[in-house]
């Protein structure tokens, strides 16, 4: 059973920046795909960053390009994504998800498993 578990989430304000962490547990994730997703209340969840475990290819949403930045530990077994410069916008609970193949998608539902959670808080 895989397991991911973020951490990082919090408050800050506009301009600042927080690193958000995904540990992930229960298989060998060589041949996956993990991702960022984000859901702001009254929203759709929408797709932030995705990362092949072999960390050879990254993908990123328009609005979080240049900005954000994702990366993986392997010895840690953990994803991590850098957020600099945010925006009040970026405002909602991110989610970290992993996929049990190396082609990255976009869509939630290419993603087979979920963590919990964890809330960003940007103001202005």
């Amino acid at each position: 059973q895989v397991q991911l578990v973020e951490s990082g989430g919090g408050l800050v304000q506009a301009g600042g920046s927080l690193r958000l962490s995904c540990a992930a547990s229960g298989r060998t994730f060589s041949t996956y795909t993990l991702g960022w997703f984000r859901q702001a209340p009254g929203k759709e969840r929408e797709f932030v960053a995705a990362i092949r475990w072999s960390g050879d290819r990254t993908y990123y949403a328009d609005p979080v390009k240049g900005r954000f930045t994702i990366s993986r530990d392997n010895a840690k077994n953990t994803v991590y994504l850098q957020m600099n410069s945010l925006k009040p916008e970026d405002t909602a609970v991110y989610h970290c998800a992993a996929r049990p193949a190396i082609g990255i998608v976009t869509t939630s539902r290419g993603y087979d498993y979920w963590g919990q959670g964890t809330q960003v808080t940007v103001s202005s």
